[in-house]
């Protein structure tokens, strides 16, 4: 089941705000830049940049965390993509209460999972 209405549009608005606090400077975001997708139960995280053998302005995204919410539970399970390109738990919080808590423990990224 997705999220309502209401969810989708508070966890857009988090997200929106994360990708612009992460974003760099406009000269550069032709190149690379930051981008999230809402699916289902979860929120993503990506990373956008030029394909290096495509066609000009071609694109592709690289994730960088992931949250599901458990409806059962009341919390949000967290992980970030290994190189094995699989989505693990994130060794450092597994699960948090909140979105934002979330989005928190992606900016500091402290076990350098997410950003590397």
């Amino acid at each position: 089941m997705a999220f309502s209405e209401l969810e989708k549009k508070r966890l857009e608005t988090l997200a929106a705000a994360f990708v612009e606090r992460h974003r760099p400077p406009p000269r550069l975001r032709a190149e690379m830049d930051f981008g999230f997708r809402l699916s289902g139960r979860s929120i993503e995280l990506f990373e956008i940049r030029l394909r290096w053998q495509g066609a000009p302005g071609e694109t592709t995204e690289t994730p960088v965390a992931k949250a599901t919410y458990v409806i059962a539970q009341k919390h949000w399970k967290v992980y970030w993509q290994r190189a094995d390109l699989k989505w693990h738990s994130y060794p450092g919080a597994p699960t948090v209460s909140s979105a934002e808590k979330f989005f928190a423990i992606v900016s500091e990224d402290k076990h350098a999972c997410f950003f590397g």
